[in-house]
């Protein structure tokens, strides 16, 4: 039963003499309980044709049809996508890249034109980047580890492959540098300049990807083969009707800025606010034991205009970012004295301090993590964060 949910079905085809496979299969990616991507796919031979939506969070329809050479790397591809919240003229584009042994040409076109791009390889691997296209994300996989053996890795070595960008937000990028690393047990790992953390694949032997798991990445998505391609017409139906509905694309871990007030102190937090989605958080998503930047994508500011007792620490006026540990049966608060970084810049040079503050759990779960400031008197209030069923809290002393 499990088998037939994981592999494709695989069709044969005589065509010309010779005995031809297709098959039919499909991605899902989840973030939590909430779908992220759906994808159908066709491979017949050397090509690969997918249709597939994402919402990351832009919603984006894609219709891809690429041309194999013999070790899975990319020769020929052509994607049109769609994308309903783009002005008139660049809601339908089209890209088109040919890869030969030293090069690979881009182009680009929309209503306002087309955008040529070439880049020297060296000879590299190419493979092609979209966040949340795991069709894409197989062919790395599959292109390395069918490289892995003439390459006579060293244990623990890495197949080094170049990867060109496809969304409109990587336009003015060059070629990218990706690294798969197989492993044993049909595992495999990989990172790429666009992928914060390490990306972990299960694979056959017939190089399928039956799963991808971004558990240890900051894009922290579970990924499953489908043995049947899913309606993707009806699915982007779904997420274009939701996106138009709102108005707005929504980012998935949105920023908000706190202002609070103790005596003559004046206090700002920014930080990003990431959902609960049904995930476990505390030695999961949050795992025990490494510094999680209390929040989502950019590091956590935390500023003050007057010097202060932070759980205990002195904090002079000015601004930090805030990090934090779990741990099994406590919770470590670290304020940083370096500022403006993303979120996985983190410089345990620059702590200023480290103190245990206060857990709890809370009776009712809350969904989006929030961070407060509350006031007591004009002297004392406490920095409150709550998160699913978890309620730190840190004492703020005005000197």
């Amino acid at each position: 039963m499990l088998k037939n949910l994981l592999y494709g079905a695989v069709l044969l085809l005589v065509s010309c003499g010779h005995t031809l496979s297709i098959e039919h299969y499909g991605f899902i990616t989840k973030l939590g309980s909430d779908t992220i991507s759906v994808e159908s796919v066709t491979r017949e031979g050397n090509t690969l044709t997918s249709d597939e939506v994402d919402r990351f969070p832009r919603v984006r329809i894609r219709h891809t049809v690429i041309k194999l050479n013999q070790d899975g790397s990319i020769r020929h591809l052509v994607m049109d996508i769609h994308t309903p919240s783009e002005p008139a003229d660049e809601r339908e584009r089209k890209v088109i890249a040919d890869v030969s042994t030293d090069s690979v040409h881009i182009s680009k076109m929309d209503g306002t034109g087309t955008l040529h791009r070439a880049f020297a390889t060296g000879g590299s691997i190419v493979v092609a980047h979209v966040p949340q296209m795991y069709s894409l994300y197989e062919l790395y996989f599959a292109a390395a580890l069918k490289h892995a053996p003439a390459s006579k890795l060293e244990p623990g070595g890495t197949v080094d492959m170049r990867q060109f960008y496809i969304d409109r937000e990587f336009d003015h990028f060059p070629l990218g540098r990706a690294h798969v690393r197989p492993l044993d047990g049909g595992k495999a790992e990989i990172t790429h300049d666009w992928l914060s953390g390490i990306g972990e694949a299960t694979m056959d032997s017939s190089y399928h990807m039956l799963s991808y798991s971004g558990a240890r990445t900051t894009y922290k998505v579970e990924v499953n083969r489908m043995a049947s391609p899913p309606d993707i017409k009806s699915i982007a139906e779904r997420f274009e009707a939701l996106e138009t509905k709102t108005g707005t694309v929504k980012q998935l871990s949105i920023r908000d800025t706190v202002h609070a007030q103790i005596g003559n102190a004046m206090f700002t937090v920014d930080y990003g606010r990431p959902l609960l989605r049904g995930r476990k958080l505390l030695g999961d998503i949050l795992p025990y034991d490494r510094v999680w930047r209390t929040g989502a994508n950019a590091a956590t500011q935390f500023t003050t205009s007057m010097q202060i007792k932070l759980a205990g620490m002195q904090v002079p006026a000015g601004t930090y970012t805030l990090w934090t540990v779990p741990h099994t049966n406590e919770i470590d608060l670290i304020v940083n004295k370096q500022s403006g970084q993303w979120g996985t810049e983190y410089n345990a040079s620059r702590n200023l301090g480290i103190a245990k503050i206060t857990t709890q759990t809370l009776s009712a779960s809350v969904e989006e993590f929030t961070i407060s400031i509350v006031s007591d008197n004009i002297h004392h209030g406490t920095l409150l964060m709550k998160w699913g069923t978890f309620r730190w809290t840190a004492p703020i002393e005005v000197q």
